[in-house]
């Protein structure tokens, strides 16, 4: 079985070469390149095609939110984990906007890590529990102002279809569309398919946000 591809984007060396030491040690993974700012992130990128990008969001010459914006554009299928502290509330929702799977605090547990980057290889979304209800926050107040991501209470729950709307919850529950197939009896491509008519239906533009409005809304913590 191939190893997960990884390219770490930090800028300060330290960390930059802890997680490079933690993460080769694993046997499912392998570091193809580091770099220290964002636009080197983005050279690399083009040059290595990691499998994931794990990406500090505050870096110089081009930040997290950009790069993601950039990689993203040009290689689509390239998942993007975003490194992040408290106070970078904004930066974290921007970079989800532009297409990032999820994020994780700094200091993570190198299992949490390795559990993560399989999560969003596999087709799912990092939602890490610390951050999520300033992240949630944020997407509210956007709702409620001049972004084109619609307000919760503004979207109709029977715009969803019954096995849409239990897609809706399973991505909020952190699935992968592998677990959302076995679960439902499903082949991949068809849960594909209901992913698609999803995104179109809420006028989403990534994974992350069906997660984000599964919580939001609370469907996740509703009973069959």
């Amino acid at each position: 079985m191939s190893k997960i591809k990884v390219l770490i984007a930090e800028d300060q060396e330290i960390v930059r070469e802890s997680l490079e030491i933690m993460l080769n040690a694993r046997d499912a993974i392998e570091v193809v390149g580091t770099a220290k700012t964002g636009l080197e992130a983005v050279r690399l990128t083009k040059e290595r095609k990691p499998d994931v990008l794990l990406l500090d969001i505050r870096m110089p010459e081009m930040d997290g939110i950009k790069c993601t914006e950039i990689v993203k554009a040009k290689w689509p299928d390239i998942k993007v984990i975003i490194l992040t502290t408290f106070d970078d509330d904004d930066y974290v929702v921007n970079a989800l906007r532009n297409g990032a799977s999820g994020y994780l605090l700094k200091g993570v547990s190198v299992d949490e890590l390795e559990k993560s980057i399989r999560t969003v290889v596999a087709g799912g979304a990092i939602m890490n529990a610390d951050v999520t209800a300033k992240v949630l926050g944020m997407f509210s107040r956007m709702a409620n102002s001049d972004y084109t991501t619609p307000r919760v209470d503004a979207i109709p729950r029977e715009l969803l279809g019954q096995t849409e709307t239990k897609v809706v919850k399973m991505v909020g529950s952190g699935l992968t569309n592998k677990e959302i197939a076995s679960k439902l009896c499903l082949s991949e491509g068809t849960v594909r398919n209901y992913m698609s008519s999803i995104l179109s239906k809420l006028q989403f533009s990534n994974r992350t946000q069906i997660a984000i409005y599964a919580v939001q809304s609370g469907l996740v913590i509703e009973h069959e």
